[in-house]
């Protein structure tokens, strides 16, 4: 859907300005804006290359495995019903540590794998449990320890710290991930 929307917005700014008269700034908008885009992916690959082998070595270290300890004990309390299995629990720790770590591509199976026993676990297979409504909300309002992407544009558009964003990123998804949970713990009550 979102795909659609693109095309329209772009073909509707396009063919709105050609009528305007303003195709030739349009066509040379197109082309330095394309110019731009490759050399910023490409200084982006570079960094992003650097982070994600940084927080392979963290992976291989055991850093995540003594993470997911720490988790582990908090993660049972706010899960019901997937606290009585180790198999969904270890996937919803593997996924939400590596997400702390700004593993993504890492992070992804083990959410698919972690929504599946969740769903194995569901007894109205029409509807998402609690447990998943959390996950969810865990998953999108992660605990950030290092923002790699978020470190790796500013890199890439010359800032002189690229990680001056650490701290208030912690802060601002240490809030989002607790006011995620304190509002599905109070939906659980109501739906």
């Amino acid at each position: 859907m979102i795909n659609i929307i693109w095309f329209f917005i772009l073909c509707f700014g396009i063919c709105f300005g050609i009528l305007g008269g303003k195709g030739e700034e349009i066509s040379k908008a197109i082309i330095s804006s394309s110019d731009s885009t490759v050399k910023l992916a490409i200084s982006l690959l570079g960094i992003m290359c650097l982070w994600c082998g940084v927080m392979k070595i963290a992976e291989k270290s055991g850093l995540t495995d003594k993470i997911a300890k720490i988790m582990r004990p908090i993660l049972k309390i706010l899960f019901k019903k997937a606290a009585e299995d180790e198999k969904t629990m270890g996937a919803i720790v593997m996924n939400l540590t590596a997400n702390m770590m700004g593993l993504s591509n890492a992070a992804t199976p083990f959410g698919i794998k972690a929504m599946e026993k969740l769903n194995n676990l569901n007894k109205k297979r029409s509807e998402a449990s609690d447990d998943m409504a959390l996950f969810l909300v865990l998953n999108a309002a992660c605990i950030q320890f290092i923002p790699t992407t978020v470190i790796s544009i500013r890199a890439a558009v010359g800032s002189k710290n690229p990680a001056e964003t650490i701290i208030p990123g912690v802060i601002a998804t240490a809030v989002a991930a607790a006011v995620g949970v304190i509002c599905c713990k109070i939906m659980e009550k109501y739906f």
